[in-house]
């Protein structure tokens, strides 16, 4: 029997994903909006949930399982996901102190994408792609 594919514009590496934990049990459930540069470059940014308002200009990439009661929605603006939506992006962490007022900045690590081209089927499983049957 063929394995499903599940399908993602966004993951999260182990971790980006502890620090979401630790960062949780302070600030309680978190979000992220992928910044599209100016004062903060392009870092994600994780804000608790109600600091930071989405609207009509942004666009939901989808969840991160962080290993935590409520996923971790992640979300970009609409001009900056024009750009990128032929990418999967990832959320990383790496030491360092990031600038914006992103939630991690105190703890010495600042949060970072990685990113890599989406694959043909995925293409196609976002109408990005020829919608021909893939051999």
């Amino acid at each position: 029997m063929a394995e499903t594919r599940t399908f993602s514009r966004v993951a999260v590496t182990d971790a980006a994903a502890a620090l979401l934990r630790q960062l949780t049990t302070q600030h309680g459930t978190l979000m992220f909006h992928q910044s599209g540069g100016c004062c903060d470059g392009s870092a994600p940014m994780c804000y608790p949930v109600g600091m930071f308002l989405t609207g009509p200009s942004d666009v939901k990439l989808g969840d991160l399982d962080a290993g935590l009661d409520d996923p971790v929605e992640v979300f970009i603006s609409e001009t900056q996901f024009e750009y990128w939506k032929y990418t999967h992006l990832t959320i990383d962490v790496v030491p360092g102190r990031g600038a914006g007022f992103s939630v991690e900045g105190p703890t010495g690590n600042r949060f970072i994408i990685r990113s890599r081209m989406l694959d043909a089927e995925e293409l196609v499983h976002f109408d990005l792609g020829p919608s021909a049957t893939l051999a």
